[in-house]
């Protein structure tokens, strides 16, 4: 359990409101009719988040042994969860390559947080991971509703099957490991940097299963998830924030790379995905500098600032930022390190105290 005064009710998505209402005002019918589904499915499954967290999950048994526990569920293109178990732990692969790529895709995640930071499952206890697959029908989006894991198959025109990429698994799971530490709260910078959390260890579970140094990653998340009539190649871009896409249906990447461009609103809880892209390319400066493997270095000093204790819920840039200095120097020592992510959040315009 968190530390931090309780769970915050968050819903979380892979695909941006932003991007789905630039969907839902499309003339053509087969891109705007999935879209403004795959929106008012949200809105739903976001209300049952919010009872939840008042009435109380319920209980689930976990086993601290190093080893994942794994069930997918089939939804059968229904709403019901979890659905129909398909696949447990140790089962075999059967025939349905979206079950396989679930499966994998939360083992990848166990891996990472187990051997790069030891952290048994994301609640740090053994939690089983549990996912739904073929959720609805033309469902845009996969999200981590506090509980599970659960994919849609996408509408085939914008977006293909969201098991496809590796990172969207990790970053939704990531969503879990903040849910039990720092907690962050879902508006403004708090909640971008809750999703920039995400996107960080989706790229670094990717990347870790891939065997990838930081120069060789490409930084994009969601790569692979895009269909081909899209102008883009992925959701968000680490390494050049405002780049992913740029079309007719989806509209152009709006993401900053620098304070500079900081965009307020509010729409998408403050812009949470959209000004994630400057803690995200803070990262991106801070790994690619350092080389080598960027979890094990920059990933370390980002895991050790969200689970340290020291993050508040309401925290903001200047203090993530500020945490990370302290983290780095305590970690590492007056070195490399420590210069890297200094110089990061002041090539992204952020100040550290």
């Amino acid at each position: 359990m968190t530390t931090h005064g309780g769970f915050e009710p968050v819903f979380c998505t892979i695909v941006p409101p932003h991007v789905l209402d630039k969907l839902a005002q499309a003339e053509d019918s087969s891109l705007a009719g999935p879209a403004r589904r795959t929106l008012q499915r949200d809105a739903f499954e976001r209300t049952q988040r919010r009872l939840t967290t008042v009435i109380g999950a319920s209980a689930v048994t976990a086993v601290a042994d190093g080893k994942p526990q794994r069930t997918i569920h089939d939804a059968r293109h229904g709403t019901d969860l979890p659905g129909h178990k398909v696949r447990g732990e140790g089962d075999k692969p059967g025939k349905d390559a979206t079950v396989n790529r679930a499966y994998a895709g939360l083992g990848a995640t166990f891996e990472l947080f187990l051997q790069a930071y030891q952290r048994d499952s994301i609640d740090g206890s053994g939690l089983p991971l549990n996912a739904t697959v073929h959720y609805d029908r033309d469902y845009n989006n996969a999200f981590w509703n506090g509980e599970q894991m659960v994919f849609g198959d996408g509408d085939g025109e914008i977006f293909l099957d969201f098991t496809i990429p590796i990172d969207v698994i990790g970053h939704e799971l990531a969503h879990g490991v903040t849910q039990y530490t720092a907690n962050l709260t879902y508006f403004g910078q708090p909640g971008a940097l809750n999703e920039s959390l995400s996107d960080v260890f989706g790229a670094l579970i990717k990347q870790y299963t891939l065997g990838q140094t930081a120069a060789e990653a490409d930084w994009l998340i969601g790569a692979g998830l895009l269909a081909p009539r899209v102008t883009g190649t992925a959701l968000r871009s680490m390494k050049e924030p405002g780049t992913a896409y740029d079309d007719d249906a989806l509209g152009k990447d709006p993401q900053p790379a620098t304070m500079d461009d900081f965009v307020r609103t509010g729409r998408d809880n403050g812009g949470v995905h959209i000004n994630s892209g400057i803690p995200n390319h803070a990262f991106y400066l801070a790994a690619t500098a350092l080389g080598g493997h960027a979890w094990e270095r920059a990933g370390q000093v980002w895991y050790d600032v969200l689970t340290g204790g020291e993050l508040q819920q309401q925290a903001m840039f200047v203090d993530f930022a500020t945490l990370t200095v302290k983290a780095a120097r305590e970690r590492f020592g007056d070195g490399e390190e420590l210069d890297a992510v200094s110089k990061a959040w002041e090539q992204v315009g952020v100040r550290t105290l």
